[in-house]
């Protein structure tokens, strides 16, 4: 979430990075400055209200002294009728004008840093560095699901059966090998020099929490919700209820635009007004009930490990506050048709180790070095050739201001793949989650910086080392350093 006061004064840094971004800047910085402008116009009239209110509060004072009843009634109705209206009229302008520039400031990215390349996609990132080297194969390496399936070990039909396509079951070495990735990585990632404290978070959040991270509400549509039975019964009878207002519906209709509705067009026109509705419904529901009407599966562990510190003041000796968690996680995918639609790449469900760390803004573009080497360490102890590049501002993600990806050479694709991605988001996201922490001289209090990145992708890990230390006989050769989480194991074979 962006900071309207340094929109305001800081009108061009805000609109350049927006054109670095590749959006109109112009277009959207006037759409705030309106807003802003109504906004503080609103703020000012209640302002005025109240001071008429407190001017005519004295005035009843001084009447009274002077034994003037009329004039003590006639104020006295006055201050009644303003204090309605700051009441009534007041908060529902400013508040509406307030949210209204809130929405509209959720729905823009973070600006990129200065040192962020410019580029209108992955073409235009540039390569950092890279470990190690390909290796050379007396065969044609093959891609990790032919691998898995003639092994037996990893089954994509079984799964369509149990749960449509983009999931898989994995089997016997292959399930332990993934368990031990996640395990070896924790192992690493909490112990000396890396330290970050283990969580294990709720799989399922709130919507704040989604909204906190910058999953909502732009990227909705890639999320997994929980629908709460008692919310939808509650809402099944509300749409039920629709049924019966066609006929008004229809009549309004005809008042306004002098034809009458279909019965289908009346009733896309209620449910299009429900639509519009439907998060006041959930609020006023869980404001009334104090239960959730929907919960979020976690797109990444980022979200429930972030959120731990939203609506809270920490103090600076706990910052940097590292964290990290081995989850499963949810994504439906949904910009992601015809990619990559066999094997374990994309998954509505996958694993992975998640990194967070809670930071001030002077210690942040250290700790993103930091984060990025401990990522690092993870392919290193593995022995996979990756490389790290820096994204361009067109294909950084939404709350990022600058991102390292690191990408894992898979010999069966014969091509780099994404395995973590390293992220500084600044105080874009403590914004939204009003997380702040109180500096060592105990006054002033100012928003921390958020970082995360993958420490790694666990299914992509997997692949990453079943196509690396595949054999010509189609046995895989087990890592040393898994060696031990696998029970002495050296190769999973058929």
């Amino acid at each position: 979430m962006h900071d309207i006061k340094f929109i305001r004064e800081n009108p061009e840094v805000f609109k350049r990075g927006l054109a670095r971004r590749g959006l109109d800047a112009n277009e959207i910085f006037g759409e705030i400055e309106q807003l802003d402008n109504e906004r503080r116009t609103n703020i000012a009239l209640v302002q005025k209200w109240q001071e008429d209110r407190n001017r005519k509060s004295k005035e009843i004072g001084l009447a009274k002294a002077a034994k003037d009843e009329a004039r003590v009634a006639q104020l006295m109705e006055e201050v009644s009728r303003l204090k309605s209206d700051i009441t009534n009229a007041g908060a529902q302008v400013s508040d509406e004008a307030s949210g209204k520039l809130k929405d509209r400031l959720a729905e823009i990215p973070n600006l990129p840093l200065d040192d962020v390349p410019d580029g209108k996609d992955e073409k235009d990132n540039i390569e950092h560095h890279r470990f190690s080297a390909r290796r050379e194969y007396a065969f044609s390496p093959k891609q990790h699901f032919d691998l898995g399936e003639a092994l037996r070990q990893m089954d994509f039909e079984a799964a369509a059966k149990l749960s449509g396509a983009r999931f898989v079951v994995l089997k016997k070495g292959l399930a332990r090998l993934e368990r031990a990735l996640g395990q070896f990585m924790l192992d690493v990632h909490t112990s000396e020099p890396h330290n970050y404290t283990e969580v294990d978070p709720p799989l399922m959040v709130r919507d704040k929490a989604m909204f906190g991270t910058a999953q909502l509400p732009k990227f909705k549509n890639d999320q997994f919700q929980v629908p709460m039975a008692a919310f939808e019964e509650l809402m099944d009878g509300v749409k039920a209820k629709a049924l019966g207002r066609l006929p008004i519906v229809q009549a309004e209709h005809v008042k306004s635009f002098g034809r009458e509705m279909t019965p289908h067009e009346a009733i896309e026109s209620f449910y299009g007004a429900l639509k519009n509705d439907m998060d006041e419904y959930r609020q006023l529901y869980e404001e009334q009930t104090g239960e959730v009407s929907r919960l979020w599966l976690i797109p990444t562990a980022e979200v429930p490990l972030t959120n731990l510190v939203r609506e809270s003041i920490v103090d600076e000796a706990q910052l940097p506050m590292r964290l990290t968690a081995c989850t499963p996680c949810f994504r439906a995918e949904a910009g992601a048709a015809g990619k990559d639609t066999r094997g374990m790449i994309r998954q509505h469900q996958f694993t992975k180790v998640e990194l967070v760390s809670i930071t001030t803004p002077e210690q942040s573009k250290d700790e993103h070095e930091r984060m990025l080497s401990c990522a690092e360490e993870i392919l290193k102890r593995l022995d996979l050739h990756y490389r790290v590049v820096t994204l361009c501002t067109g294909d950084m993600g939404f709350a990022s201001q600058k991102t390292y990806d690191i990408e894992v050479w898979l010999p069966g694709q014969n091509m780099f793949r994404e395995i973590s991605s390293c992220s500084v988001c600044g105080e874009f996201q403590a914004r939204r989650m009003n997380a702040r922490y109180r500096t060592k001289e105990g006054r002033n209090v100012r928003h921390v910086h958020t970082l995360n990145g993958s420490g790694v992708a666990v299914g992509r890990a997997l692949i990453a080392v079943m196509e690396t230390y595949q054999q010509e006989d189609g046995s895989i050769a087990v890592p040393e350093a898994l060696q031990g989480y696998m029970g002495g194991m050296k190769k999973i074979e058929k």
